[in-house]
């Protein structure tokens, strides 16, 4: 049966390939006029009724590309679309007929190409330049309109820049009569500010950001022509929002846009992280990204080698996927310290999606999945230095130099080395809290941009990481052998090289086609003993994705398609016992998103034909409606599946004397089968006004059902570590509400509780899974002072995390002095940094981590007798350091 219908799947997916690439590729592409998605159906549904086989038509481009059928010609089309209101480069529509289309669909009919080229921003304005906000072409219709209409001579909007450039007769009107008239149609300039209700009856496309700064440098206040603005707009926190300047007469005007924002276009929660949130706390890995972000949650997950684990929605990070440039990057043997692997310098952006992603990007994403780009964007060549160090001996420098080589052609250098070097053992007993060594990190990347002329584009990235980390008692010397140490030790050296390239091809004249392909291969070993405990493994892994993206009829209807393989061949030695398997596993896939006014849907599935996991289907569903622009609700589901590497994902336990046990199951993946779990999720964003500005509440629930899973049994006894397939069920719920507003200007506060009801049928009965809090709080505040004049400024952030009580493994069966309480205690740990921007080169920054000083003065069980059969350095669920400070500096040449 699963035969047939995995034949049945492939055959059709083969005839919708086959049908979508017989259609004829050599349309016809002409220019017409239009605004709006009115003006899309508008002029599409009045070319099919002409006799078009196909119409698509791009806003963006404002063109039209068409198939004429057998009993139309082309230029029959586009006297039809000019008679529908619609001037096109043939036939220009009848005034009656343009003038009676909605408002909103009112295109520029005397607009010249120059006026739509993109420009870069001013930096100084020109003296009959004036700032005005809106947001298309409807806006610009309008703001010219009204100028004329105050007496202009004429009038041109650059929707870019924000400005409105004037031509009149100062004897005749002002500039001020102007501005005043322009506002009094809807669009807020550096004068005047719109009546609310006016603003709020503009059309949706044309509801503009009313929080950026030039709009408040008076707000609604009505100047006296000649008056002097000399009020100095504040910026936003610089550390926390991406912005652009101008300058109006000594006024300096800051556009901003929120470091960490949640993409209202995606009909997934897709939250975007800006470079400059990574700012804000002691980011020197990935692993620290998220300290400011109330979605991913950050642990310690070992006494004694300091490694941190992410969890999402309630569940270890194994079941999230996390890529790199869109490209698996931390899984198999890298799961326990890839976090470390990505340093926080590198990274140019962050996307982290709850819930289900796309289908395009594999199978293993269960709760969501994390995509980190790196630096490779720059339009003039830029070097930065950042060094970094703390209080307890750690040290990191960072060298990136992005530069363009020539106007296709551009390349980057990424350096990175730290280095652990004191001891460190705040709790007194005897181990080191967080482990000495040092790393070194390389990378180049090859970028090469002729989207816009050829329509090619290729990425190129080479990766090469050296690691070596000594932990355990403070008295280990690594340099003799495991049999005579006197003391407990744990080395972990790892060598990983990584090659990866991206090549995408647009077609011409079809901006909404694309093929693209991507390929990786990573290896990766290890070579590590915990205490009288080895473990090594190799892993070598190659993957390749191609993906042809389309529409179907026109830009409402896209689909992509294509195909995957994967092979992950490892070779795993632990004690005594060598592991050998390779998993290859080629797939197909589809997805479909249609788009209408108010909604998006994205329906994929794909197939993978797994040589050990057998034949897999892995359907996604996302859904997004827009009762209002700022009322959205999101739906989603879907399923995924994993193989897991119950070693390289379960280190943090083998710092103990655990023994540890697989209990088969009839799989070919240690005995075990694959994990497969369903995820549905829901979520409300409202956005509102509050203090006269910009707020947001969003508040989601996800729940994941395993359908099967490996589970880590740490209960059965504390001597044992046990993997065994889940027989019953297993679920996560997951709430979340976060609060994200600005009281004051350049104040922004997020608040955001969080609700977690993880449990699963273990062999001793149904138990909540260990080491997750219930209950957790987060409150995060950013303030940032004017700039001076040469572009200094201070900021401060400050982070405080909340966590409820967890419950721990069962310790009962151990002596009395070495049995650990059902429950944790509830703890908070606070994080704050003070930064200085001398000017836009020189950054020097001071702050602390964990100033609660909470710590967990038991992390290890047993620390007295590390080779008895009590020790445990795995049952951490608390900070194992106290207060720590550090200190940073920035140089950008």
């Amino acid at each position: 049966m699963k035969l047939y219908i995995s034949r049945l799947i492939l055959g059709t997916l083969f005839l919708f390939t086959q049908f979508i690439f017989a259609q004829d590729l050599s349309k016809n592409q002409f220019k017409v006029k239009g605004n709006c998605e009115m003006c899309k159906t508008r002029i599409e549904g009045a070319a099919k009724k002409a006799g078009a086989k196909t119409a698509v038509y791009s806003i963006d481009l404002q063109t039209l590309t068409l198939e004429p059928g057998d009993q139309a010609s082309a230029d029959e089309i586009l006297k039809k679309v000019a008679e529908a209101g619609h001037d096109n480069e043939k036939y220009k529509a009848p005034n009656e007929t343009y003038e009676g289309l909605p408002g909103c669909c009112h295109y520029d009919r005397d607009l010249q190409p120059a006026a739509t080229e993109v420009h870069e921003h001013h930096t100084h304005k020109k003296e009959n330049e004036f700032y005005v906000k809106g947001n298309c072409i409807s806006c610009k219709t309008r703001i010219e309109k009204a100028a004329k209409e105050a007496g202009a001579n004429s009038a041109d909007w650059n929707a870019e820049t924000q400005t409105v450039t004037l031509n009149f007769d100062s004897s005749k009107t002002s500039s001020d009569k102007i501005l005043k008239k322009i506002a009094d149609v809807g669009h807020d300039n550096e004068k005047y500010k719109a009546a609310d209700d006016v603003y709020k009856n503009l059309p949706g496309c044309c509801l503009y950001d009313r929080d950026s700064a030039f709009s408040e440098v008076n707000p609604s206040v009505h100047h006296e022509e000649g008056t002097k603005h000399e009020e100095q707009q504040t910026p936003p926190n610089a550390e926390s929002h991406s912005q652009h300047e101008k300058k109006i007469d000594g006024v300096v005007v800051t556009g901003s846009k929120a470091a960490t924002s949640l993409n209202k276009k995606e009909a997934g929660l897709v939250f975007n992280i800006d470079k400059k949130e990574l700012l804000k706390a002691a980011c020197c890995n990935l692993s620290e990204s998220f300290e400011t972000n109330a979605t991913v949650d950050v642990s310690f997950s070992n006494a004694v080698t300091g490694t941190k684990q992410l969890k999402m929605l309630g569940l270890d990070q194994k079941y999230t996927s996390l890529t790199k440039e869109q490209l698996p990057e931390i899984r198999g043997l890298a799961s326990a310290y890839g976090l470390n692997f990505i340093p926080g310098r590198w990274i140019e952006s962050i996307q982290l999606t709850k819930g289900g992603s796309t289908v395009t990007n594999g199978y293993e994403s269960i709760t969501g999945q994390i995509n980190t780009e790196l630096l490779k964007n720059a339009k003039t060549p830029e070097t930065s230095l950042n060094l970094f160090s703390d209080f307890n001996g750690r040290a990191e420098a960072n060298i990136t130099s992005v530069a363009p080589i020539n106007d296709k052609w551009s390349q980057t250098f990424l350096l990175h080395g730290n280095g652990t070097f004191g001891n460190t053992d705040m709790n007194h007993d005897g181990f080191l809290d967080r482990p000495k060594g040092t790393q070194i990190n390389a990378a180049y990347l090859l970028n090469y941009n002729d989207l816009e002329k050829s329509g090619f584009g290729s990425h190129f990235g080479i990766n090469f990481i050296r690691d070596e980390r000594t932990a355990g008692q403070i008295g280990f010397d690594k340099k003799l052998a495991q049999d005579k140490q006197p003391a407990y030790g744990v080395g972990i050296d790892i060598s990983r090289f990584q090659v990866w390239n991206k090549t995408g091809y647009v077609f011409q004249g079809k901006p909404y086609q694309s093929i693209g392909w991507m390929n990786q291969y990573v290896y990766h070993q290890q070579d590590s003993f915990f205490g009288l405990r080895n473990y090594n493994g190799k892993q070598h892994t190659y993957y390749s994705n191609l993906i042809f993206e389309s529409i179907i009829g026109n830009t409402n209807h896209k689909y992509k398609a294509g195909a995957s393989f994967l092979y992950d061949g490892y070779e795993e030695t632990y004690l005594t016992d060598n592991i050998k398997r390779n998993e290859i596993v080629p797939g197909i896939f589809a997805e479909y998103t249609l788009t209408g006014l108010k909604y998006t849907l994205v329906a994929g599935t794909r197939v993978d034909f797994h040589n050990l996991a057998g034949t897999q289907f892995t359907p996604r569903l996302n859904f997004k409606y827009d009762f209002t622009p700022q009322t959205i609700l999101r739906l989603s589901a879907g399923r995924g599946f994993r193989t897991a590497n119950v070693f390289a994902e379960s280190q943090q336990y083998f710092a103990s004397n655990r023994a540890v046990t697989i209990i088969p199951n009839g799989g070919d993946i240690y005995g075990l089968k694959p994990e497969i779990a369903w995820n549905y999720g829901a979520s409300l964003q409202q956005e509102f006004k509050l203090f006269g500005r910009k707020s947001s509440i969003i508040a989601d629930f996800f729940r994941t059902d395993f359908q099967d899973q490996v589970l880590v049994d740490l209960d059965k006894s504390p001597q044992q570590l046990t993997f065994y397939n889940l027989d019953g069920k297993s679920f996560a719920n997951s709430f979340q509400t976060q609060w994200d507003f600005t009281p004051f200007k350049n104040f922004d506060v997020r608040l955001a509780y969080k609700y977690y009801d993880v449990q699963a049928d273990y062999i001793g009965g149904r138990r909540e899974v260990p080491f997750m809090a219930k209950h957790r709080g987060f409150v995060n505040l950013a303030y940032a002072t004017n700039k001076n004049d040469k572009g200094g400024f201070w900021s401060f952030d400050t982070t405080l995390n909340w966590v409820g009580k967890q419950r721990l493994p069962d310790t009962s069966s151990n002596p009395a002095e070495f049995q650990l309480p059902a429950y944790s205690n509830s703890y908070a740990v606070l994080n704050a940094q003070i930064s200085r921007n001398f000017n836009k080169k020189i950054r020097a920054y001071v702050g602390g981590e964990n100033l609660t000083s909470y710590y967990q003065k038991n992390a290890i069980v047993d620390f007295r007798n590390p080779f008895g059969n009590y020790f445990d350095g795995g049952m951490v669920y608390a900070p194992i350091m106290k207060a720590n400070f550090y200190v940073g500096l920035d140089v950008t040449f």
